[in-house]
């Protein structure tokens, strides 16, 4: 990968341009596109105008940048200029954005916790098409940054027992500090009895399998311990994006029988079932809602600027311990 220069743009009549300040780095998705896992010919995203063309490299990409109108066109009312603004863009020091494709950063959100919109958008997402319900066991594989802003929105419902998985010790600590019950590395236990065990509450009884799991490590090889965990007419949800990595999936054993309910949730639309009253709007302001309330500070471990960016895709791809959000910054 490399960091290219390039005149800064002058905005047309409709257009504004937007000095970065911080960006969040997709783990996930930016991971497969670096290590050439994602589809080429899969458009970059079918449903926002800022992504153009498909998944095949040369690309710039990134979809969580915060920065400051700096610039409008002159068709532009002069009220946006020095306004903290979200974009679903790549990661630059500066852009051009109709202000139609610019969230508002609320004053009481730091461009920091801003950078974490697009991720706890979709945690958002995946409680919507999940739908907890009061005293359920729920379970969560993987604790990533989306696994982990998942958690802590479950944290907020009132289930009856939340376990969590992860291989990485720093990301299990991370989970409980969030809300988790009980944080598991899934390469060191039979899971479905660990399950049981986490989920067991405060009454002595002990727990079962999940009515609720998701899916959000990113592994397919987790599917088969989702799938373990799940009981009785459960559902999992995966939320994970496997590019093209193969997918092997056991569905001999319980799956048939204990009528296992394997849905797929992705934030790029909303659930049919729901967009009567769920609109796009309506899941941003909540979000932003719950960008105030969460304390997220912790989840934000390794900041770069931008020509060091390199390195910190390295990072990622080495999996080290510890690696939770990367921030790149812009001076």
């Amino acid at each position: 990968m490399a960091v290219r220069s390039r005149p800064i743009p002058d905005p047309g009549p409709t257009d504004v341009c937007v000095r970065t300040r911080v960006s969040a780095v997709s783990a996930g998705t930016e991971g497969l596109i670096y290590r050439g896992e994602a589809p080429a010919s899969l458009p970059a995203d079918s449903e926002l105008e800022t992504f153009e063309g498909d998944l095949s490299f040369p690309l710039s990409y990134g979809y969580a940048a915060v920065g400051e109108v700096d610039a409008v066109g002159s068709d532009v009312d002069d009220d946006w200029l020095g306004r903290q603004v979200f974009a679903y863009n790549a990661h630059e020091s500066h852009f051009l954005a109709n202000p139609d494709d610019l969230l508002q950063v609320p004053d009481e959100v730091s461009p920091r916790e801003a950078a974490l919109f697009a991720n706890l958008e979709t945690a958002v997402t995946l409680l919507l098409d999940g739908e907890p319900l009061l005293g359920e066991r729920v379970a969560v594989f993987g604790q990533g940054v989306v696994g982990l802003l998942t958690t802590a929105l479950l944290a907020q419902t009132p289930t009856e027992a939340l376990v969590t998985f992860d291989p990485d010790g720093d990301r299990r600590r991370h989970s409980t500090a969030v809300g988790a019950d009980r944080a598991l590395d899934p390469t060191a236990c039979a899971v479905e009895e660990a399950f049981a065990d986490g989920a067991a509450n405060g009454f002595g009884a002990r727990g079962s399998r999940a009515d609720l799991t998701y899916e959000l490590s990113g592994n397919p090889d987790a599917l088969d311990d989702a799938l373990a965990v799940t009981g009785f007419d459960g559902r999992l949800l995966v939320g994970s994006w496997y590019g093209t990595k193969p997918t092997t999936v056991d569905l001999g054993g319980r799956f048939h029988r204990d009528r296992i309910d394997i849905r797929s949730t992705q934030v790029s639309t909303i659930d049919p079932r729901l967009s009567g009253r769920w609109s796009r709007e309506r899941r941003h302001e909540l979000t932003w809602s719950w960008l105030c309330r969460l304390d997220l500070e912790q989840l934000f471990t390794h900041e770069f600027p931008l020509e060091d960016a390199a390195t910190a895709y390295e990072l990622l791809e080495e999996r080290a311990d510890g690696v939770v959000q990367v921030l790149f910054t812009y001076e």
